[in-house]
């Protein structure tokens, strides 16, 4: 399966800022071409590259006052090999982050799913998601968890992936989160889904049901939205004006979102 994925960003800064992206594919993956410009007024910035242990690729540079635009595109083919799993991973992603707060959510989650375990609790958690929440476009925040998901009732990708995260984690199911490029996903934009440790592996859960995860493109991995976010700066005040995304793909395999799915 090969897929065509692209990013475009537009934004401006007040002065100066020092930039975090996370929109390049994950380090690992088949990539036939990749290209990536940063430009502010003629000016070409060559970022610097940070990997983390889970392929994640940090593209980090430091810029002036103005206008940039940043453009991404990769060709990919097949799936990357998947990552060795360590226990102190698994240990992490049982605790409760920030937006993933299955402490404050450990009693209505372990009645809701009692006696559930394996994949049976993770379709049923992703179930439960699907029909509880209205998935509404720019209806969250970026400081939203996961009960102001549940309070307010709607949200988007990410909210959705932090409610499944949270639940699970609350009954003792290690849970992660992911962004990445999702062809056949609509409305397109970066997407989030949900990664559930289930009989030695990860098993992806997209609560939205909106993409067929077969043909899902890694990009970043972390505990919640604060680990993979597409842009975090620090520093400088900066407007961003522009977020333009695109992922297709040469074959769109049916996916009926209850089966086991891995994301490499």
């Amino acid at each position: 399966m090969q897929r065509t994925v692209n990013a475009h960003l537009q934004f401006t800064l007040g002065g100066q800022s020092d930039m975090l992206f996370q929109i390049a594919v994950a380090a690992g993956t088949p990539i036939l071409s990749e290209s990536f410009t940063f430009t502010n007024n003629g000016r070409v910035y060559l970022p610097r590259e940070i990997v983390d242990s889970h392929g994640t690729r940090i593209l980090r540079f430091t810029g002036d006052e103005g206008t940039y635009e940043v453009f991404y595109s990769a060709n990919v083919a097949g799936s990357r090999p998947i990552e060795p799993v360590r226990e102190i991973d698994l240990l992490g992603y049982l605790r409760p982050s920030r937006y993933a707060e299955s402490d404050a959510l450990y009693v209505q989650a372990r009645s809701m799913f009692a006696g559930l375990t394996g994949l049976v609790l993770v379709n049923a958690v992703a179930t439960w998601t699907h029909e509880t929440l209205e998935y509404v476009p720019g209806s969250s925040t970026g400081t939203d968890s996961a009960r102001t998901t549940l309070n307010v009732g709607r949200g988007v990708c990410r909210d959705f992936a932090h409610v499944v995260v949270t639940m699970l984690r609350a009954c003792d199911v290690p849970a992660r989160v992911a962004a990445v490029y999702a062809p056949g996903l609509s409305p397109m934009d970066f997407h989030a889904v949900a990664e559930a440790w289930v009989g030695g592996r990860w098993n992806v859960v997209d609560a939205t049901r909106l993409a067929p995860r077969p043909s899902l493109v890694r990009i970043s991995t972390g505990r919640d939205a604060s680990d993979i976010a597409f842009l975090t700066n620090h520093i400088g005040n900066l407007r961003l004006s522009t977020v333009a995304v695109n992922a297709v793909s040469d074959t769109l395999v049916a996916d009926d979102h209850l089966s086991a799915a891995v994301l490499a």
